[in-house]
């Protein structure tokens, strides 16, 4: 069955950077997949989605300019390169698969596999 998996969370200072890798496995076929994060108290939100072949991308208005979704299908891989971190991304960041057709919104009702999430925590 299709498994997605998170890594590369962790503490980052303002401004500096990481990237998020979620693999997935357990099917060939290539999903959008999408980035989701999740704040204590919040609801949980869309960051950026990518189209089965890379092709289309989208982002929030909040990370615009600041974050970078790309994918490796041969190593079915999706990573998000996160720069500029505030306080403000501290959050649960999750990958989703849309294992139907490709859809312009990146809204969590679009996805329906998901992973078990990875910590980012931005902080002095």
């Amino acid at each position: 069955q299709l498994q997605l998996v998170e890594s590369g969370g962790g503490l980052v200072q303002p401004g500096g950077s990481l990237r998020l890798s979620c693999v997935a496995s357990g099917f060939t076929l290539d999903y959008a997949i999408g980035w989701f994060r999740q704040a204590p108290g919040t609801e949980r939100e869309g960051v950026s989605c990518i189209s089965p072949g890379g092709g289309t991308t989208k982002y929030a208005d909040s990370v615009k300019g600041r974050f970078t979704i790309s994918r490796d299908n041969a190593k079915n891989t999706v990573l998000l390169q996160m720069n500029s971190l505030k306080p403000e991304d501290t959050a649960i960041y999750y990958c989703a698969a849309r294992r139907r057709q490709w859809i312009s919104t990146c809204r969590v009702g679009d996805y329906d596999t998901w992973g078990r999430g990875t910590q980012v925590t931005v902080s002095s």
